[in-house]
């Protein structure tokens, strides 16, 4: 049945989490998903997203590829007014602030929380309010904890701006890391009472077993806070798709939580992806994921490339710090021998620049002119100017569509033609992310692995990446709408937070 709000301003929920990667994401994504099949014109908003993981609208803005999922899942075109402000980080301490899609600097975490973080507070606001008054819901995504009492003061993501939209804020909780019920306590009792008047209530995500067994816990935690538990998710593989960073990996293990189907053919493929510093869009290589037969690992020692079918060099924020991290961990050398040999290696975007003979940098490191890998017959300068586009072409005898993150420019001086890089014998490079995503390029290129590598690997003909992402965003959906309260649920986002929630003490600092 439709549903739709009364008009004017359309109505919003803000998905806040007790820590990071508590599922805010891909909840933000299910709700979505859920309201559209409902009728509901509805649009994803995340006012500051920090991530490596970024994408380039139709309109040539950068934002949070997370955020660009969960515009799939709404079935709505991603544009900068769904995520504003994107860090992309470049060390410990600083990063690159994007604002509406394009980059205005590098700033320190000291000098963005000491005051450019609360000078943005209205044009975050601004966004979230043309949204509203375009879509009947916007399902808005927290960052971290609402509870991070050391960075209220200029909080523009959760509480911040919960207050000033007047949003009402469900709490997701990660049950499987355990202290579910003291981080829900905890979380509330640590804000102000003035932010605890918006916090309708929880959520309860991965859950594994009996769930009459959590059931008293929840009516304590309900009698504790004044607030109700709005659903509990059970725990489901393969259901993190374009995060953040929370790469669902540890090193040396299959990507994320995906699981690998039998080979068409006799062999499998197996694909090493080198773990770089600041590694980013590691997301391409979810395509090689998916299809049947094909075992995707991170690694980051040279004696796990030996095995391996296919290597990629991925993207990075960091591509001297890669470069030189490759070269301390004997990578450098592996990839070389690799080369000679014949055997395939792919570089997408940094990892590009660094198969390259050299790479001339006052930008990103500022390390001047760095030798690189020489590889491929490619010289790179970093320009200020940062790329970013959604290009069209075709390779392998496949049409290919991708899009470009980069400030490094690349001089092709050689080799064979290969989308707008090149390839010698078995070495392969573009800056193009998300190209292994059109199908037949997928399958192409990776027969084409196959034959070097000599296995005897078959590309699933009916593989369609796009079909498997939707199939993904229905199951998140699925979740909401079978293991959520969705009439409660509704009635937080058409008229805000219950009134009259109990104050939890002790509240905020002064």
């Amino acid at each position: 049945m439709s549903r739709g709000t009364s008009g004017g301003t359309g109505g919003g929920l803000l998905v806040a989490g007790t820590t990071s990667d508590a599922g805010k994401s891909v909840v933000t994504a299910g709700i979505c998903r859920w309201l559209v099949r409902q009728g509901v014109k509805v649009a994803p908003f995340k006012a500051q997203n920090m991530s490596l993981n970024s994408f380039v609208t139709r309109e040539g803005a950068e934002i949070g590829r997370a955020q660009a999922m969960q515009a799939q899942a709404a079935r709505v075109e991603p544009t900068a007014l769904m995520n504003p402000v994107l860090l992309k980080p470049g060390s410990d301490r600083s990063s690159q602030v994007v604002l509406m899609g394009k980059p205005v600097g590098e700033m320190s975490a000291r000098g963005y929380h000491g005051g450019r973080q609360a000078q943005l507070l209205g044009t975050v606001l601004e966004c979230l309010a043309e949204l509203r008054g375009t879509y009947d819901a916007v399902i808005c995504e927290g960052a971290g904890s609402p509870a991070e009492i050391n960075l209220r003061r200029t909080d523009i993501v959760n509480m911040g701006i919960a207050r000033n939209a007047r949003l009402p804020v469900l709490v997701v909780g990660d049950i499987d890391r355990g202290g579910v019920f003291a981080s829900f306590f905890g979380t509330v009792a640590l804000l102000s009472p003035e932010d605890q008047e918006f916090v309708a209530g929880f959520l309860v995500n991965k859950f594994r077993g009996d769930v009459s067994l959590l059931e008293p816990g929840l009516d304590m935690l309900e009698n504790l806070t004044g607030r109700r538990t709005y659903g509990v998710l059970p725990f489901q593989h393969g259901l993190g798709i374009d995060e953040e960073d929370g790469l669902r990996v540890s090193l040396r293990g299959s990507v994320r939580e995906s699981e690998v189907s039998s080979p068409v053919g006799e062999d499998i493929l197996r694909v090493a992806v080198c773990a770089i510093p600041l590694m980013s869009n590691f997301t391409d290589v979810d395509a090689l994921a998916a299809e049947p037969g094909v075992v995707v690992r991170f690694v980051d020692r040279a004696e796990e490339l030996v095995d391996a079918d296919l290597v990629v060099v991925p993207g990075t924020r960091g591509t001297v710090r890669a470069l030189e991290w490759l070269r301390e961990r004997g990578l450098a050398d592996a990839l070389a021998r690799r080369a000679a040999e014949g055997r395939p290696v792919l570089g997408i975007c940094g990892g590009f620049q660094i198969l390259g003979e050299h790479i001339e940098d006052e930008v990103e490191s500022r390390a001047g002119q760095v030798d690189g890998l020489g590889l491929l017959p490619v010289r790179v300068r970093f320009a200020r100017e940062k790329i970013l586009t959604r290009p069209v072409g075709e390779a392998l005898g496949e049409p290919v569509e991708g899009y470009e993150i980069h400030h490094g420019v690349a001089q092709v001086i050689g080799g064979a033609p290969f989308l707008d890089g090149c390839r010698v014998g078995e070495v392969w490079g573009t800056h193009w992310h998300g190209s292994l995503e059109s199908d037949g390029f997928r399958r192409a290129f990776l027969r084409e692995v196959a034959a070097a590598a000599g296995r005897r690997f078959v590309p699933a003909a009916g593989t369609s990446f796009a079909r498997l992402r939707e199939e993904q965003l229905d199951r998140l959906g699925d979740l909401i709408e079978e293991h959520a309260d969705t009439d409660a649920l509704w009635r937080l986002i058409e008229s805000g937070a219950p009134t009259g929630l109990p104050f939890i003490p002790p509240g905020a600092p002064a």
